[in-house]
């Protein structure tokens, strides 16, 4: 290995950054000391460090603080790693937490091959995963707000007569709901705006997501992937923001794992112990795959709409998708026949689901290199 690299482990707070120093392959692990989150105070960090002529290898955890640093560190020309918090090694028994520990513990580890790296996204599918977040966020808020809305007018014993709310005949509706107080009028009237005006901005949302995904270097693999059942536009776009490359997924179950749909495990000797499915990795696609999952439920048929979005995909993504669905409906009902609960039986389904889509992306020609 070579003796002049210098293993530097970061800290990184909005503010602040607490460095450690591992030297080569051996040595002792010492703390650098703690320095401002600037470009000016990274630029002499760099400097003093490299007086010596060594190269140097950054890491820090993933965390709010984003991705900026690392880019800024590459565009120098350094090495630089983002390294996943659930995964780095803990000792039981530590019970301690300071910044200087983390950046030595950081430094330490990653010297020893200990850590493992996260994908880290370039600007372009960045800001589609920006978009579909921000989206997400958005449909949380009108959810908010609608429920405060219903909670308000049952509570003042206002009743919709008719079959389902938040329809045009609901909104012609509240417009002739009237209370005895007028502050209670307004209070109403602003439940309904911010109702509203949630409403247009997931509507704007979503075009702007179709407008930037539709430019975007990733749209051949966002196209075939709307060929799956239950697979449509803010499902493919959210899949493909949130996961990045497939192919540096080397076999379908790391990609299952990657999701967190795949079954946790406690087995000792001859016990083998398997519970639900571990939750890991990205949250976002793994609640877009299991609400796709969902669709599989019906027997499989080529629809109108989902046959127009396959015919403009290569053939050999049609017919993935198709066998897909045969494939995934028949293990639905053999699952639900077996009188497994509909929410598990839809979580095995997504796992499936998982190993196609990766199959697709396998088979179509690389548009971009790995961001990893």
């Amino acid at each position: 290995m070579n003796e002049c690299i210098k293993y530097i482990g970061l800290d990184v707070h909005k503010e602040t950054i607490a460095v450690s120093v591992a030297p080569s392959s051996t040595g002792e692990v010492r703390y650098w000391g703690e320095i401002a989150n600037t470009p000016a105070a990274l630029d002499k960090l760099v400097r003093q460090l490299n007086k010596d002529g060594a190269t140097l290898s950054f890491c820090y955890e993933a965390g709010p603080c984003g991705y900026e640093l690392y880019r800024y560190l590459t565009d120098l020309g350094w090495v630089c790693v983002v390294v996943a918090p659930s995964l780095i090694p803990k000792k039981a028994g530590d019970r301690v937490k300071t910044d200087r520990r983390d950046s030595l513990s950081l430094a330490r580890l990653y010297r020893a091959g200990e850590l493992t790296p996260v994908c880290v996204p370039d600007g372009q599918q960045e800001a589609l995963r920006d978009l579909t977040r921000a989206r997400e966020d958005l449909k949380h808020l009108q959810r908010q707000a609608k429920q405060r809305l219903l909670a308000f007018l049952l509570r003042h014993g206002k009743r919709y007569s008719g079959k389902n709310n938040w329809t045009q005949a609901y909104f012609r509706w509240l417009e002739t709901v009237k209370f005895e107080h007028p502050a209670q009028q307004i209070v109403m009237q602003e439940y309904v705006d911010t109702v509203t005006s949630c409403g247009k901005r997931v509507a704007s949302l979503e075009q702007q997501i179709e407008h930037t995904a539709q430019a975007s270097q990733a749209w051949p693999m966002i196209e075939a992937l709307m060929a799956l059942r239950g697979v449509n536009l803010l499902t493919s776009v959210t899949v493909v923001a949130e996961i990045g490359d497939l192919k540096r997924f080397t076999t379908a179950p790391q990609l299952m794992a990657y999701v967190g749909l795949v079954p946790s495990e406690h087995s000792s000797g001859a016990n083998t112990r398997r519970g639900s499915i571990t939750k890991t990795g990205n949250s976002h696609a793994r609640r877009v795959l299991v609400e796709a999952a969902w669709t599989y439920r019906h027997v499989a048929r080529k629809t109108a709409p989902l046959q127009r979005r396959a015919e403009r995909t290569p053939e050999v993504v049609q017919d993935i998708a198709w066998c897909a669905q045969k494939r995934l409906c028949q293990r639905y009902r053999t699952l639900h026949n077996k009188g497994k609960l509909k929410v598990q039986v839809c979580t095995a389904i997504a796992r499936e689901l998982t190993g196609f889509i990766w199959a697709i992306g396998h088979v179509l020609p690389a548009t971009k290199p790995s961001a990893v």
